[in-house]
């Protein structure tokens, strides 16, 4: 994968860098908002660009269920079957088998599973969940994984570890034998950093990774359970052994402060479904943390939710946003998913501005502090 580190923070493991995608240009760190469904929930393909989203998440496990990746390759793929011009990373169906099927089997072959749809039986391979993406033509696609569950013991974990990087080399294979392996629009693939909590585990299973040559790394297994501490050892005994060349990608984080933490410790690429949710709950993000809209203090407040925010929402009062809300209306979500993607997507230009001038560390501190001084809930 073209990708280019342009500057490292001088006091954290802080990176700026440059994806050169089919689709486009993606600066480094960035946020992805996440569209399961093929659709960043409540908001129209403009309003994403206007946010400034570069790159967005698509779910293989959801769309090869509805609408079916077969159809959505007959329409031109994901891109133009939604309308949305710009990057796209696919994840690989894993996590959602794991988190949402039933009677889950796994053995060397794949998953077999129940859907939440329907209860039909499905397998997901390897081989499958890379033919998913290849139909869908995501400019990034994640390898297929085995997820362990928080907590779990060291055997199961070694076991899972071993799926992992067995099917890591069964979709390498997979790619090598279907698709062009390189040319200026070929699909590009991220292997996935498993190891639960054994630190020997995650090192291992970065370096046999790193030694596969994919064109990027995440880090998996995070955000599953486990404390905010052990999420951010997960980190520390994974990003250090991936390639620095590489870009990497902390799988299904976070809340903002643990955003920044993670580009501390050398984390490039971020996805998480919190602020389209959150929003969808009343809870608007600012900088002065969160702020739910619903509550009866807001009712008669002129001032909008974050005078820093885009002005699609700072137009419109505290009081208006929570009347919205009251009345059932559409547009509250919308506004509230507008504010809370802007916010994340500002706080990662206000982290590259940072790195690029060397102060990132001070930047961070200043920013966790005022987020988490404040109790305006």
């Amino acid at each position: 994968m073209p990708f280019t580190l342009h500057q490292k923070d001088s006091s954290t493991a802080a990176r700026l860098g440059t994806l050169e995608l089919p689709h486009g240009r993606v600066q480094t760190p960035i946020f992805m908002p996440v569209g399961t469904q093929g659709s960043v929930k409540t908001l129209h393909p403009q309003d994403l660009e206007s946010l400034g989203a570069q790159i967005i998440l698509g779910n293989t496990y959801h769309l090869s269920l509805r609408p079916g990746s077969g159809l959505i390759r007959e329409m031109g793929g994901l891109h133009r079957f939604s309308s949305w011009n710009r990057p796209i990373l696919t994840d690989s169906g894993g996590f959602q088998v794991w988190s949402l099927a039933k009677l889950r089997k796994i053995t060397e072959e794949g998953v077999r599973f129940q859907n939440h749809l329907d209860g039909a039986y499905m397998m997901l391979s390897p081989e499958r969940s890379m033919e998913i993406q290849a139909d869908l033509g995501s400019d990034i696609a994640m390898l297929f994984d085995e997820c362990p569950p928080y907590p779990c013991d060291r055997k199961y974990a070694e076991s899972s570890l071993g799926y992992t990087l067995r099917w890591a080399r069964r979709c390498k294979t997979w790619v090598q034998e279907h698709r062009p392996c390189s040319g200026e629009g070929r699909q590009h693939h991220f292997g996935i950093v498993q190891g639960s909590v054994y630190a020997d585990l995650r090192k291992r299973c970065a370096e046999e990774l790193a030694a596969m040559d994919f064109d990027g790394y995440a880090i998996g297994g995070v955000s599953v359970g486990e404390p905010e501490e052990e999420m951010l050892r997960a980190i520390d005994h994974s990003a250090p052994w991936l390639p620095e060349d590489k870009p990497r990608y902390a799988m299904g984080l976070g809340t903002p402060p643990q955003l920044l933490e993670m580009i501390a410790r050398g984390v490039d690429m971020f996805d998480c479904v919190m602020p389209t949710r959150l929003a969808r709950h009343g809870v608007a993000l600012t900088p002065d943390g969160p702020m739910h809209i619903k509550n009866q203090r807001w009712a008669a407040d002129v001032r909008p939710i974050d005078p820093e925010g885009h002005p699609h929402v700072t137009q419109f009062s505290r009081a208006y946003v929570r009347h919205l809300f009251k009345a059932g209306e559409i547009l509250a979500l919308r506004l509230l998913s507008f504010q809370n993607l802007e916010f994340y997507l500002r706080l990662m230009a206000q982290a590259r501005e940072a790195i690029a001038v060397g102060t990132f560390g001070s930047f961070k501190d200043s920013f966790i502090a005022r987020y988490q001084a404040n109790d305006i809930l």
